[in-house]
């Protein structure tokens, strides 16, 4: 389904927001880019969510920074490809929240400019990035739970797994877009 006038563009300098799209850089789990383009993208209702998140981050002093939003289908194909584990990548066919423009990855920054520590990295795929993995240190607690928090309050879901990942309660009952302008390169 090609909807491409119901995504937005996200950008610094309309959303107070630092975007950091790691797909569109080989600094991510394939270690190559897979995007054309780097388009920070979402579907209006997760727009105007994330303007609700980034007032909420602000009144604590934070900024949201950005690492994933709208991926196309055919990223995420490339993505199940090089780690076909549907403990963290949707397939293509289930189709990701991603792809519907309802889901984004994001941590907060502090005044200093340095992101908050979560205790592991962005698409770090162990059991210590779950929302509420135990043992964890008190602060990486305190800094998901702020992050939670306000990602909550500002209309988004979390998933148990990923505590960079939010998304629209209901998301999967919206069709996948295909926005092949921001589609991926080839893996080699």
């Amino acid at each position: 389904m090609t909807d491409t006038a119901r995504l937005i563009h996200i950008t610094h300098d309309t959303h107070r927001v630092e975007i950091d799209l790691v797909y569109a850089t080989p600094h991510n789990f394939t270690g190559k880019p897979i995007y054309r383009e780097a388009h920070c993208l979402l579907l209006e209702p997760a727009e105007a969510a994330l303007r609700k998140a980034v007032e909420l981050a602000d009144s604590a002093g934070m900024t949201v920074r950005i690492f994933d939003a709208y991926r196309p289908p055919q990223a995420q194909q490339v993505l199940w490809d090089f780690m076909p584990d549907p403990t963290y990548i949707a397939e293509l066919g289930r189709g990701s929240n991603h792809s519907r423009g309802t889901a984004i990855d994001l941590t907060l920054i502090d005044s200093d400019g340095k992101p908050l520590d979560m205790g592991t990295g962005f698409d770090e795929m162990v059991q210590a990035s779950e929302h509420f993995h135990p043992g964890l240190p008190h602060g990486v607690q305190r800094n998901r739970l702020l992050l939670l928090g306000i990602m909550h309050a500002a209309g988004f879901t979390h998933i148990a797994r990923e505590w960079w990942h939010y998304e629209l309660p209901g998301s999967r009952a919206l069709p996948v877009i295909d926005n092949s302008e921001s589609g991926p390169l080839k893996l080699m």
